[in-house]
């Protein structure tokens, strides 16, 4: 049985408090560094423009906003936003150094910025996480400039039966690795469920589609073990 919206903000919330301390430490080793790869990935596609301001929803520990700022060399704005405060004091003394970082704490689901105000949102493996999806959506085409972009890299769908199945074995191990480095399954438990029950690729496409988002479309990584979708406010 699924569960409900108070008891899945609950859940996310008890989730993330138990990894936050070695959250980029399990990111590295379960990923074997992919992630790195990815989150550089999903910002050379974005090519964001110098002078800009990005909203980076489900920050974590600052990787896309500091990614974004190394891009624009550091000329533009972003507002890193998280429902997480423990992460967000994680990501503040990671990027210390830059001035241009305003930290929020607050849900995808209702957000406090004015309409039509970012050029670019993003959201890195924070999707799968919201409770309501499409209100995650309706809230970044609202504060998204005409003009501007969503981008969101997520964990997606395998196409190859053969590589899914291997992916599906190592799957059955992660809980196991969690319980090794931070002595607790019960995180991993969750993210290999969160990650089954995601949409896949076109599913995706669809919702986005449906909440007006033009020129919605996507890219494989590792063969469908990670997605960026992107689609444009007109």
């Amino acid at each position: 049985m699924k569960p409900n919206i108070i008891e899945k903000k609950i859940l996310v919330q008890k989730v993330f408090n138990k990894v936050v301390n070695k959250y980029d430490l399990m990111n590295d080793i379960l990923s074997f560094g992919s992630h790195r790869l990815w989150k550089k990935q999903m910002i050379s596609w974005l090519s964001p423009n110098k002078n800009t301001v990005l909203l980076d929803m489900a920050t974590g520990t600052g990787d896309i906003a500091k990614l974004f700022l190394k891009y624009i060399e550091n000329k533009g704005i972003v507002y890193a936003v998280d429902s997480n405060s423990k992460m967000l004091e994680i990501a503040k003394k990671k990027l210390a150094r830059f001035k241009n970082v305003k930290w929020h704490l607050s849900s995808a689901e209702k957000l406090t910025f004015n309409d039509n105000y970012f050029d670019y949102y993003s959201i890195s493996f924070g999707l799968r996480n919201a409770n309501n999806i499409n209100h995650v959506l309706q809230e970044a085409y609202r504060v998204i400039k005409p003009g501007g972009r969503f981008i969101c890299l997520e964990f997606s769908k395998i196409k190859n039966y053969n590589f899914k199945r291997l992916y599906d074995f190592y799957s059955k191990s992660i809980p196991k690795i969690g319980n090794i480095v931070i002595g607790d399954d019960e995180p991993y438990e969750y993210l290999v469920k969160s990650i089954e029950n995601f949409y896949n690729q076109e599913e995706l496409i669809n919702l986005m589609k449906k909440n007006n988002f033009y020129k919605s479309e996507y890219r494989n990584l590792c063969g469908g073990i990670v997605a960026i979708h992107s689609g444009w406010k007109i």
